[in-house]
């Protein structure tokens, strides 16, 4: 049955000599597997081109929900992604939160409010032009509002402990290994405020900000079962080194 629907490209694998699984986040079906062809085809409804990693879509799709992968009949961008593909901190930082998506996202329900922040930060990342590089602190602290384990910072006091397990602030040392001591932990309640409006008032050094991610990396493997490696986060250090 041929459904309209906005969809985030995720990213792409080879299926056979002629096709690739492409995964996009819809907003009508959630998490949903593509055939999209590996080659450039003349007057092609759904060109290879239009599927880099966050693109965003507006598709017309053969959606049967006893088949595991779908097929786009028309697809075409919503805007195009031109800086992100052409500088070298926005590509990283793309390439990153479409992997971490693709990690933590697993819905196949529709889940309107989720696409679309990531709509928004799509275009937000795209359309910037100030310093981005705090971009995806905000996202990944923002996401995690919408998977449900955003953390509570309500109660902090100086020289308190976050607890990573248990999503909150203590005044005493927690009596398991999932903490932040006293001074990565104002760090973290200070961070719970930023957002995509004042994320370029944060200062940090390249070092202080890779300890920031495996930080909050550390608290999604917490909260998520059968949370993978991120594998581009090493892209990512090298660009903020």
């Amino acid at each position: 049955m041929e459904h309209k629907t906005k969809g985030i490209v995720l990213y792409s694998t080879p299926y056979n000599d002629r096709y690739s699984i492409t995964l996009v986040y819809t907003e009508e079906f959630g998490r949903t597997s593509y055939l999209t062809s590996r080659y450039a085809k003349r007057k092609s409804q759904a060109p290879k081109s239009l599927f880099h990693p966050l693109s965003a879509l507006d598709m017309l799709v053969d959606h049967h929900n006893l088949r595991e992968i779908q097929r786009i009949k028309e697809a075409k961008t919503l805007f195009p992604l031109v800086t992100l593909m052409h500088n070298p901190i926005k590509n990283a930082i793309g390439l990153f939160i479409a992997e971490l998506i693709s990690k933590v996202v697993r819905e196949v329900q529709p889940n309107r409010d989720l696409f679309e922040f990531l709509l928004r930060s799509v275009s937000v990342l795209e359309s910037t032009g100030k310093s981005c590089a705090n971009f995806h602190l905000a996202f990944m602290l923002g996401l995690g509002r919408y998977l449900g384990f955003e953390p509570d910072v309500a109660l902090y006091k100086r020289g308190a402990f976050f607890d990573l397990q248990n999503g909150h602030f203590t005044a005493t040392k927690p009596l398991h290994p999932h903490f932040l001591n006293p001074d990565d932990s104002y760090v973290f309640s200070l961070l719970a405020r930023i957002n995509y409006s004042n994320m370029q008032t944060f200062r940090f050094m390249g070092n202080e900000r890779k300890t920031i991610i495996e930080h909050i990396l550390a608290y999604y493997r917490l909260h998520l079962a059968n949370f993978s490696e991120i594998k581009s986060v090493d892209i990512l250090h090298e660009v903020f080194r």
